[in-house]
């Protein structure tokens, strides 16, 4: 059979493509521009003002605010991946009977409604003032159990997808520690993972409301929730622009992953040179 007589194999043209994609767009698209179309209007809903976006930088309480989620989000990320990637590293490798015990900690949040942790944090979180002060960035810790759920489906998909056990021990047979043959051998091949469980963090903290209102800490979102009873164009351009940020987020995961999953592609399409006499 010809190649032109073969079936396709790679998957919807474009305009089938397109045509899937068009219910999504007009789903996400049409309350965007919404969005976008009602922070620009004027009180008397006829001229156009970009006052609510000057705002965005004028406003000493919303700039404060999103100082303190950009650095929540940064604070939360670091402390996720400096706990669960060590962990998880570890207990694949050392401990594999504890891989439920701990799949079972880490998904537990999910279960548990943002009050009753507010609530049981309470005791823990009096400790935490004391050392620490009342600072809204104290609610990194909270955050972190948020996220784990996310974080770690994210970097167990990683981890299953390669062969951690043969890779540690061709390097440990080479003289590697282990601080070396988790940071350089390990942690290179799960990078994709890193990243998603990264970027799904930043997004789920930039658009927590529930546990910072209930705290009584001001972060970005409760921020917008008060600036929206008075001022509700610069609510809204606020909630926009976080929600832009985190499609770009999210754009910037997907070309990502494309781009390890072409680099793949390639490396396996690529045949292994062929030495005489063998």
């Amino acid at each position: 059979m010809s190649a032109s007589l073969a079936p396709s194999t790679t998957g919807p043209s474009g305009w089938r493509r397109a045509l899937l994609m068009a219910p999504f767009v007009l789903f996400f698209g049409i309350p965007l521009l919404s969005m976008a179309d009602f922070s620009t209007r004027t009180a008397t809903g006829v001229d156009r003002s970009w006052q609510a976006w000057v705002n965005l930088f004028q406003d000493d309480q919303l700039y404060t605010a999103v100082v303190t989620s950009l650095l929540l989000a940064a604070l939360t990320v670091a402390l996720m991946l400096a706990l669960l990637v060590p962990t998880m590293i570890w207990v694949r490798l050392r401990v594999p009977w504890a891989a439920r015990t701990i799949e079972f900690l880490c998904l537990l949040p999910l279960t548990i409604p943002p009050l009753v942790i507010v609530v049981g944090m309470r005791g823990v979180y009096d400790w935490v003032t004391y050392f620490f002060g009342e600072s809204p960035l104290t609610l990194t810790f909270v955050y972190v159990v948020l996220v784990l759920p996310y974080a770690y489906r994210a970097l167990d998909g990683a981890l299953s997808s390669i062969d951690m056990t043969t890779l540690a021990e061709a390097a440990r047979s080479l003289g590697a520690s282990w601080p070396t043959t988790i940071v350089r051998v390990v942690v290179p091949n799960i990078w994709s993972g890193i990243l998603s469980a990264a970027f799904i963090s930043v997004a789920v903290v930039l658009g927590e409301y529930t546990i910072a209102s209930l705290a009584g800490y001001q972060n970005l979102q409760v921020v917008i929730v008060l600036i929206g009873k008075v001022d509700g164009p610069t609510s809204v351009a606020a909630s926009f622009a976080t929600l832009v940020l985190g499609f770009v987020l999210l754009g910037l995961l997907t070309l990502f992953s494309r781009g390890r999953r072409g680099d793949a592609a390639a490396r396996t399409a690529t045949p292994a040179p062929v030495t005489e006499g063998t």
